[in-house]
């Protein structure tokens, strides 16, 4: 059971680690430029939420199978699968759960007051500069959500993980995986226990995004 939940802490962490690099710079575009095909760029960043684990998992696993070109340029360079290994699933994760890591911060990015932009523009600020020294600072709470929800939902993955990753004891069955086979075995007691940690995870979790919102964070902050 704790080793499950270690390999899922580790998910969760490589995952939000990886989507907190890829997300800020995706929001930024998707908040303030406007270029043909954005709404279809949203429209796919957002489509892990509809759409079900199993067939986010079967694509993903297709896309990393020894065969593809993705995973065949993992083979030769590292000589291992990318299928059904820790890598692969964080992989899928990152996907997954991207949609979480965006919309925060796009949102936070959007909130950000006009004339803040303006001023940094009238002070000769470059667009990098912008980001690092108003954007960044004002939106810290759209961050801090979009870490919080993918951590979270990282977590709590099944049908992605186990398409991609398999149940491999110690490398890819996680803690969601784990508990699904205590139910299956009938051991009661171990699958309460797991249930109730996870449940706890997600709790607090939730409430620090609460508690953020309820600051305002989400929507300039620092302001």
């Amino acid at each position: 059971m704790f080793e499950a939940l270690f390999i899922s802490l580790q998910l969760a962490l490589a995952t939000t680690v990886i989507l907190l690099l890829i997300a800020l710079p995706l929001a930024y575009v998707l908040a303030f430029k406007a270029f043909p095909g954005r709404t279809a760029m949203e429209v796919v960043v957002s489509l892990p939420l509809v759409l079900p684990p199993t067939v986010l998992g079967y694509f993903v696993l297709v896309m990393i199978a020894p065969d593809s070109v993705l995973g065949g340029a993992w083979q030769s360079i590292f000589d291992r699968s990318l299928a059904f290994s820790f890598s692969g699933m964080v992989f899928a994760s990152v996907l997954y759960s991207l949609p979480f890591a965006v919309q925060p911060m796009q949102q936070a990015l959007r909130a950000i007051p006009v004339n803040w932009l303006e001023m940094a523009q009238t002070q000769g600020m470059s667009a990098k500069q912008t980001l690092l020294k108003v954007m960044l600072p004002a939106a810290k709470g759209g961050v801090l959500v979009a870490a919080a929800l993918s951590f979270a939902h990282t977590m709590g993955e099944f049908g992605v993980v186990l398409m991609v990753g398999g149940s491999i004891p110690g490398e890819t069955k996680v803690a969601s995986i784990a508990l699904f086979d205590m139910v299956e075995m009938q051991q009661s007691d171990q699958a309460w226990m797991l249930a109730l940690i996870l449940l706890a995870v997600s709790f607090v979790m939730l409430s620090l995004v609460h508690a953020i919102n309820q600051r305002g964070f989400d929507v300039g902050a620092g302001r």
